[in-house]
């Protein structure tokens, strides 16, 4: 495999919907306020979070490798690091120089909206490490799922929003909530897939703690609570954006009925890419109904 071919592999590039969705939901958000929307505002958002996510994805790999979560019994896509594609040197030193691209973007947002972006963003930095770095990595202590939650979902879409409005509202609350619960079935079905792996080597994830009947529990529940949420649109006005992500549910359907009669294994990879197409088909379809609202 050639380097550049490897640095596509470890930058991830089919996981980075999980910073696209919340940053398009959290834009078009304010449009049921009245607002209107910067676009340039958003792309700046967009851009400096896919390079802390791409950061975060490097960091990752290496430091997977280097706990010994990350080896020859691996069932999940290639990591570089662990098949020796690049070294663990050239992959920290470019989540470093990731970070930095996302430190670039962020600044004409510090300078546009003041400490309150600034604080967003050195804690999304921080804890994009700390979520296998550091000494208390929070994948590995059964926090990753709240880490996707709080970030992916109630800071990304809260921080768009206050980009572009500078006030906070309970919609993006809701919506934040929508985007993190879905973007968090992603980590539980990769945990559930790894969950032998990882009690070997210790990597404490909710599915290593609590077994596999209780993540898929898990799962059902985050989409569950994503749906519940709908109604909150039709009596905000918005109906499109209540109704216009229910054509995703024979997909859930159809995902859990797998998940339910399948044991933990490989082919919980295609049940990864089922619920990475759910939580953008569904991300897609709310940012269409704020739209048009």
């Amino acid at each position: 495999m050639s380097s550049f071919k490897a640095w596509i592999w470890a930058l991830r590039p089919k996981t980075l919907t999980a910073s696209l969705v919340p940053v398009l939901v959290g834009s078009a958000l304010p449009l049921v306020e009245g607002y209107e929307v910067n676009w340039r505002i958003s792309f700046y958002a967009l851009a400096s979070a896919l390079w802390i996510q791409i950061g975060t994805n490097l960091f990752n790999d290496v430091l997977d490798f280097k706990k010994g979560a990350d080896n020859e019994e691996r069932l999940g896509p290639v990591r570089v690091t662990q098949s020796g594609l690049l070294s663990p040197r050239q992959v920290m030193l470019g989540g470093i120089l990731s970070f930095g691209f996302a430190i670039f973007f962020a600044i004409p947002l510090v300078l546009m909206a003041g400490q309150v972006i600034l604080v967003i963003g050195v804690l999304s930095l921080l804890f994009g490490y700390l979520y296998t770095g550091g000494p208390f990595p929070l994948a590995y202590k059964g926090l990753g799922d709240l880490f996707v939650i709080l970030f992916f979902g109630l800071v990304a879409v809260g921080g768009v929003y206050f980009l572009q409005t500078g006030t906070f509202h309970e919609d993006a609350l809701i919506a934040g909530f929508q985007t993190g619960f879905l973007c968090t079935v992603l980590i539980a079905i990769n945990n559930l897939r790894d969950i032998e792996q990882d009690r070997k080597v210790g990597k404490k994830t909710l599915a290593v703690r609590f077994g596999e009947r209780f993540t898929k529990r898990e799962i059902l529940f985050l989409y569950v609570f994503s749906f519940i949420l709908l109604p909150y649109w039709w009596q905000r006005g918005v109906w499109a954006a209540a109704l216009f992500p229910l054509a995703s549910l024979p997909l859930v359907f159809s995902l859990l009925k797998s998940l339910w009669a399948t044991p933990p294994g490989v082919v919980y990879n295609q049940f990864l890419a089922k619920a990475s197409l759910i939580y953008l088909l569904f991300g897609g379809l709310l940012f269409s109904g704020f739209m048009i609202s």
